[in-house]
């Protein structure tokens, strides 16, 4: 049973994981300036236009469907010739791989910074990525995920994140958002923390109140989450090195 299932989950993540038929995507950050930007530890997203993400875009809500970790050189120079394996994902049909920065060049994608990471963090950050590639894409999710999918059904908001958390949870298995939430979570870096008010114990002040953060499970994170987070800043190429909008060439004024 379990050899039967394993077959109808990869030939199930291989028809997810094809593109739709749709107008071609726009890349909103140039190439070349997307890869002068990127620093070790920033999490790239993308707007994905496979099957499967038009099911993570529905239940999250969200633009984003997929999220990568920019690992920089960590793996060592990339042999000549050869483009630099840069990003740290899981993929539905590969499973946890590295990949060059070019297999996102032409879609949508955001940068996502964490602000004040340690470097004597940073580290155990990548590393922990790294120990995870060759694991194996949890396709329970990719089962969870194609009963939302065609036809998109009208799910309650309050569910949707549940939705895609249904992953059987081996520490051998991902899924794209838990293994870069998991890389942080491993630092103890704030994502999106649950936090809750707790009395003070300062006994010099009976209405002061702390903000107590606990960690949500790494199955509720979703790549939107890196974007909403407001311990990651959103870092735009195109106004890093400095834009004028005066320099622009506009069709109607040849």
């Amino acid at each position: 049973m379990g050899s039967l299932l394993s077959w109808l989950g990869r030939g199930l993540a291989a028809y997810l994981s094809q593109p739709r038929p749709r107008g071609a995507q726009i890349a909103t950050s140039d190439p070349k300036k997307l890869a002068a930007a990127l620093r070790p530890g920033d999490v790239l997203l993308v707007d994905g236009n496979t099957r499967i993400s038009v099911a993570i875009k529905y239940l999250t809500q969200s633009t984003w469907s997929h999220a990568a970790l920019y690992i920089g050189d960590a793996l060592g120079p990339a042999p000549h010739g050869v483009e630099p394996q840069v990003l740290i994902e899981a993929d539905v049909s590969e499973g946890v791989r590295v990949v060059p920065l070019s297999m996102y060049a032409d879609m949508h994608t955001r940068i996502c910074r964490p602000v004040g990471l340690e470097k004597a963090d940073l580290d155990p950050v990548i590393r922990y990525a790294v120990s995870r590639l060759g694991h194996r894409y949890d396709l329970k999710n990719v089962f969870d995920l194609a009963r939302y999918l065609v036809p998109t059904p009208p799910v309650p908001s309050r569910w949707r994140r549940r939705m895609i958390a249904m992953g059987s949870g081996e520490p051998t298995r991902a899924i794209c958002s838990t293994l870069v939430a998991q890389a942080f979570q491993s630092v103890r870096y704030p994502i999106l923390p649950e936090i809750t008010l707790e009395k003070s114990g300062d006994p010099t002040c009976a209405d002061c109140y702390e903000e107590i953060m606990h960690i949500r499970h790494f199955s509720l994170f979703a790549p939107r989450d890196f974007d909403v987070s407001p311990f990651f800043e959103v870092v735009k190429p195109t106004l890093v090195y400095g834009f004028d909008y005066k320099s622009l060439k506009w069709a109607d004024r040849s």
